[in-house]
């Protein structure tokens, strides 16, 4: 029997550090979000490069930087890495 390659499914949460996404516009935002669900959709890993977003870091910030940014998720404004379940009231 031949292996076959299976189709995953990609992630479709698109991150990016806080301060940058405050500065988008609804537009640019719209354009990041539906890239990273088509994406995933079609199960890949990365969303196209036409929607590369610059102007994420300073000139001169290392590595370490890069992490140390809060990053959130761009389509709902929360913490990236937190659960999108909702917990139910008693």
């Amino acid at each position: 029997m031949a292996k076959s390659k299976t189709k995953g499914g990609g992630t479709t949460k698109a991150c990016l550090p806080a301060a940058k996404v405050k500065s988008m516009s609804a537009a640019e935002k719209r354009k990041v979000i539906n890239a990273k669900k088509s994406a995933g959709a079609s199960g890949k890993r990365i969303r196209s490069s036409k929607s590369n977003v610059t102007g994420t870091s300073r000139k001169g910030d290392t590595l370490r930087d890069w992490f140390k940014n809060k990053w959130v998720n761009v389509e709902t404004g929360e913490p990236c890495g937190a659960s999108r379940k909702k917990k139910k009231k008693r």
